[in-house]
C-alpha cells in the first residue's frame, strides 16, 4: 500500500495501510502507535470494533475527534476531497506530515509519499484533534 500525503480533516498528513512505511518516514519508536482514521462509522464496525451504546452518537457525529477506547486510538472521518482512492479504502493509519517533534517542511513531505492528492485549498498545517478517551461509564478530555 502507497503512502498518501494530503490535507485531514485536521492538518496536513501521510495516510497508509501499512505501518512500517510510517514509522520508517517519521523515524519513529515502534511502541508508539498511529491513529486509526476510517471513511466512516460503517467502516469502523466492519473492522471488529465496538463502542458503547451510549458512546456511538458521540463517535459517529463528532468532528476533527481521536478517541482512545482500551488503547486502540482512532478518528471517523468524512473524505471531502474527490479522490477514488481515498473513496474505496475504509481506513487508513494517519500521522502528521513531518519528522517526529518538528513542523510541516513540504519538500520533505513531497519526497517521502508514493502518492500527492492535493485541492485548490493546497496543503497547510492546521491544529492537532482533540483526544477524548472514553468507555462505556466515563470520558475524559485528553487534549
Amino acid at each position: 500500500m502507497p503512502v498518501i500525503l494530503t490535507q485531514t480533516d485536521t492538518t496536513v498528513g501521510f495516510l497508509s495501510q501499512n505501518e512500517q512505511k510510517l514509522y520508517e518516514i517519521k523515524s519513529r519508536p515502534q511502541t508508539k502507535p498511529f491513529i486509526k482514521v476510517y471513511k466512516d462509522f460503517k467502516s469502523f464496525m466492519q473492522d471488529g470494533n465496538r463502542v458503547a451504546t451510549g458512546r456511538k452518537n458521540l463517535v459517529r457525529r463528532s468532528k476533527k475527534t481521536t478517541f482512545i477506547i482500551n488503547n486502540f486510538s482512532f478518528r471517523v472521518a468524512k473524505i471531502r476531497l474527490d479522490s477514488q482512492i481515498l473513496r474505496e479504502t475504509p481506513w487508513f493509519y494517519s500521522t502528521s506530515a513531518n519528522k517526529s517533534a518538528e513542523s510541516f517542511n513540504r519538500d520533505f513531505c513531497e519526497s517521502k509519499a508514493d502518492i500527492i492528492i492535493e485541492d485548490w485549498h493546497s496543503l497547510s498545517e492546521k491544529g492537532a484533534s482533540s483526544l477524548i478517551k472514553i468507555n462505556s461509564k466515563k470520558r475524559r478530555k485528553l487534549r
